[in-house]
């Protein structure tokens, strides 16, 4: 068991930490944990955060939250938010055998499967009931965020009329801007924005990391927050679970790819190598890389707990992202703020 107390004490003035959050639907509580202990060690602020779907939704509550209350308010409104967000959707939609691993109804199950394969979303829902702005509206200051003193933010979307990146700061930062960067175009209807189709950022950057390298601030640590598998637990040998597992593969290309290109990057810039000594490259140079993954504790669910918001689980994920987190800040605790405890480019080779 890790001590609090004695980590605190040893604890000098918070560092100033970019943070790069990984989507992944329910799983993203999982990062709220890791978070959650992050903040009550008292070792960072958080200055740059970028992210994609359920890391753009724990970006931008950590964000408003910090700025009403500084860490204790991040964490606040991060166990307001996903205690919420576990509260939305019936309890009947869920098969609770075991309440750390639940599963959905077989005629949810199946009612998802016809969103994916045979409707539209405009067909299962012509309403375009949402739930999830109603709570980003209730819990978010979206013009607090747009202000000078707002932690700088990078939110994800992917346009889905060219497949690019499309990236919002703080200055364009809505509602709307929440909801593309987690739309799911088979669960839920393309969000417009500026007249453009918009969906899931994961697509396309999952999370972006070179905005936090670019306009972070300099000279300080960038800690990714990984949910996705480095290797996932098994070969899947089932029509669904190949889908799964290509659409997991499709979410984590251009990240992977992202994160191995920053790694060389840094390294031939700290060689004096192909970047001169422009600002970039002195941003290279300065720059601490850190990650924290899941260390197997998501590879082996299954891949529709990601749809599963039901209090108990997200609990539970989040103890375990806390777990996770702990170790982490007792392995590298003299090693945060003085030097990379990762290699990205070794990682993500």
């Amino acid at each position: 068991m890790f001590s609090l107390p004695l980590l605190r004490r040893r604890a000098r003035e918070p560092l100033p930490l970019s943070l790069a959050l990984q989507g992944g639907g329910a799983h993203g509580a999982y990062a709220w944990g890791v978070l959650d202990a992050l903040l009550e060690s008292g070792r960072f602020s958080p200055q740059a955060i970028s992210g994609a779907s359920a890391g753009a939704m724990n970006a931008l509550v950590l964000a408003d939250g910090w700025l009403r209350g500084g860490a204790d308010g991040a964490r606040e409104a991060l166990d307001a938010f996903w205690g919420r967000l576990g509260e939305l959707l019936p309890t009947h939609w869920f098969v609770v055998g075991d309440e750390r691993r639940p599963s959905l109804h077989g005629g949810v199950r199946l009612a998802m499967q016809w969103s994916r394969w045979l409707f539209a979303p405009q067909q299962i829902n012509p309403l375009d009931l949402n739930p999830l702005r109603d709570l980003l509206l209730e819990r978010i200051d979206f013009e607090r965020l747009r202000r000078d003193e707002a932690p700088r933010l990078f939110i994800a979307t992917t346009r889905a009329d060219t497949g690019r990146l499309r990236l919002f700061d703080n200055p364009g930062l809505s509602v709307e801007v929440a909801l593309a960067s987690a739309c799911l175009p088979t669960l839920h209807r393309t969000v417009m924005i500026d007249g453009l189709p918009h969906w899931d950022g994961g697509f396309s950057a999952n999370p972006p990391l070179w905005p936090l390298v670019e306009h972070g601030p300099v000279g300080a640590d960038l800690l990714i927050v990984m949910l996705m598998p480095l290797r996932f637990a098994d070969m899947p040998d089932s029509a669904a679970g190949i889908r799964e597992r290509s659409l997991d593969i499709a979410f984590g290309a251009a990240f992977q790819r992202e994160a191995q290109l920053l790694g060389q990057a840094r390294h031939d810039a700290c060689a004096g190598t192909g970047w001169g000594a422009g600002p970039l490259a002195r941003r290279l140079r300065s720059l601490r890389l850190h990650l924290i993954d899941e260390r197997q504790a998501l590879a082996a669910l299954p891949g529709e707990s990601r749809m599963i918001a039901h209090r108990p689980f997200l609990t539970h994920l989040r103890d375990l992202g806390r777990q996770r987190a702990w170790q982490w800040l007792a392995q590298h605790h003299d090693e945060i703020g003085r030097r990379s405890t990762t290699d990205l480019s070794a990682t993500f080779a």
